[in-house]
């Protein structure tokens, strides 16, 4: 580092009027991004970025600007000056770039997806002479390409524009988040983002913040490990209203936790999104609330979201393989986008947890909905908020996020589509109430409560023409019970695993060994149950843990390379562990 600063002359765009056309500039949307890393591990794909220097300046001012040249302009002092240029600060010019270099990428033959305006993809040929998309991400001036060979591109651009230090090459951090590859147990490499630098700078913001007002970032008397306390009731809070300058505070803290949720940290989503509610008038004990976030972000910095392309495991018998929706909804059959491009490449499998806390806000009585949106083993999509109506039962509520989830299934369906990537059957739907699943997999169902009929048809039509299908999930193992409510950190932890731990619901395994026993069990589900080890040998991801584990508890279900033939109860676990060696589980929920 060198110490040199760079000045630029930039417009006050606030003395101008707001042009009549567009005025955004390119924004690639979070979930394109994921997919983007995603794909590229399926299908065996680089990835190169790179950063255009000076970006606007490259485009044509749309806007008749001119103004009276001072000192700077030397010789030129006092005469009027007409921008040619997108300075930075006008109105227009971000869009003058955007549309600039859009033609840019056309000239180069890339193609813009439509449904994510700044995502672009091209046919391309891998030297095997397999047909495929590249993919190119525009974020302002910031460019990622996903393809067999990206340094072509890269060069290509760089030809046309400047690129920052003249360097690109694989991607090492996103607007915050650290970039990275990951290996995953069968020696594969998949792309995985963590926001720990980014965490770790906005705990040090806060407390810098705290600093002003004498203060330190503390726990205080916390009796929860978790970001808040479950039994926690932001509704409730009677405490004095904040003043100008500390609501202000509290919107930039929410501010700085939804950019960390972006960035993956979906940990925090549930309680960021109860907090959010009171915005536009927060109380002290509120902004106390997001000081307890922070500071369990100080004491959890770490943690990873991998864009695993494992496809995970399904029981196909949990779903109604036999309905026949023609009678209801006649032949109806999923919609596709106009311009789809042929699908190229390996085919990717959606898995979708829904959950809703019914009638969580005991003063409004509006319930909570979360959603978590897998495709193949990554997460892809987190949303958790609360609904727009009151709802008078659970089968209500749940029915409403079902809905909500139907919609976001229709909105990645396309997005696939449009990026040439094959989807490999509906999507599965995993829902805990027992209602909604026979009234969206049964069709001779009816309806019991007729004001949630039109939920109730739109989510059925769904499953008739094939975009989705619902199953029962046990409520222990649905994950989308974390973006409902406040849990206990325990469980809200084990839940977690399912988005954040690699090895979760596929691939970790369980050795359990009979001579180290004694193994107790109860039964909770088809096929699965709790363990009860006082002894035990834990693998995981190529890591072994072993030692006394009493009082821990782990939730499994049998893997397909079990050692023989076994039903959960047929034979009994007991029996079991007496008569075979080695028995191999999957982990599906494990507190360790």
């Amino acid at each position: 580092m060198d110490f040199t600063r760079k000045a630029r002359f930039v417009a006050n765009g606030s003395t101008t009027e707001t042009p009549a056309s567009i005025t955004y500039s390119s924004v690639v949307s979070r979930d394109s991004v994921r997919l983007a890393f995603l794909i590229a591990a399926l299908n065996d794909l680089d990835i190169m970025s790179c950063d255009i220097g000076n970006a606007y300046l490259n485009a044509p001012c749309r806007e008749k600007i001119w103004f009276k040249a001072g000192i700077e302009c030397g010789e030129h002092k006092g005469k009027v000056m007409i921008i040619t240029r997108a300075l930075y600060g006008l109105k227009s010019s971000g869009a003058a770039w955007r549309a600039m270099f859009a033609e840019s990428l056309r000239k180069m033959g890339w193609q813009d997806t439509r449904v994510d305006a700044d995502v672009y993809r091209r046919r391309g040929v891998k030297p095997s002479g397999e047909n495929y998309y590249e993919l190119l991400l525009v974020y302002v001036d910031d460019c990622m390409v996903v393809s067999h060979d990206p340094g072509r591109t890269m060069k290509a651009i760089g030809e046309i524009y400047e690129l920052k230090d003249d360097k690109y090459g694989p991607p090492e951090a996103y607007l915050g988040a650290v970039v990275e590859k990951f290996n995953l147990p069968d020696g594969k490499q998949a792309w995985s983002m963590r926001a720990d630098k980014y965490c770790k700078a906005a705990v040090e913001t806060v407390k810098g913040l705290l600093a002003k007002d004498g203060r330190e970032l503390k726990s205080g008397k916390r009796t929860h490990k978790g970001p808040l306390p479950p039994g926690y009731k932001p509704e409730l809070d009677i405490t004095p209203e904040l003043d100008a300058d500390k609501v202000q505070r509290y919107q930039q803290l929410i501010g700085i936790l939804r950019w960390a949720i972006e960035l993956g940290r979906v940990d925090i989503l549930t309680e960021t999104a109860l907090m959010s509610q009171y915005s536009a008038n927060p109380r002290e004990g509120h902004l106390e609330a997001l000081y307890l976030i922070f500071h369990f972000l100080s004491k959890n910095p770490m943690k990873r979201l991998v864009f695993d392309p494992k496809v995970p495991e399904c029981d196909e018998n949990a779903f109604n393989l036999n309905a026949d929706w023609t009678e209801f909804y006649g032949d109806v059959s999923e919609e596709d986008p106009p311009d789809m491009p042929e699908p190229l490449g390996n085919p990717v499998h959606i898995n979708v947890f829904v959950d809703a806390d019914h009638a969580g806000n005991v003063v409004t009585r509006r319930s909570h909905s979360g959603i978590f949106i897998f495709v193949n083993n990554a997460m892809i999509k987190a949303f958790s908020k609360k609904q727009n109506t009151v709802e008078s039962s659970t089968y209500g509520s749940e029915m409403v996020t079902m809905r909500i989830s139907r919609d976001f299934i229709v909105e990645m369906r396309i997005k696939l589509k449009m990026f040439g990537c094959p989807i490999a059957g509906a999507a599965n739907v995993y829902c805990d109430n027992r209602g909604v699943v026979t009234n969206t997999s049964v069709p001779e169902s009816t309806l019991s409560k007729k004001h949630n009929s039109i939920n109730y048809h739109v989510i059925r039509e769904a499953v008739a023409a094939g975009i989705m299908r619902v199953a029962k999930e046990n409520t222990l193992t649905n994950l989308a019970d974390a973006l409902t409510k406040l849990l206990p950190y325990s469980k809200k932890h084990g839940l977690m695993q399912g988005v954040f731990v690699l090895c979760s619901r596929a691939s970790a395994q369980l050795e359990l060994h009979p001579s180290r026993g004694p193994f107790k069990y109860r039964q909770y589900g088809p096929g699965m149950a709790i363990l009860d080890l006082s002894y035990g040998t834990i693998v995981a991801g190529g890591k072994k843990m072993t030692g006394n584990i009493s009082s821990k508890q782990i939730l499994v279900k049998p893997s397909p390379d079990v050692v023989g033939s076994m039903i959960f109860g047929q034979p009994p676990i007991p029996s079991l562990m007496s008569s075979m060696t080695r028995v191999k589980m999957v982990i599906i929920y494990a507190s360790i």
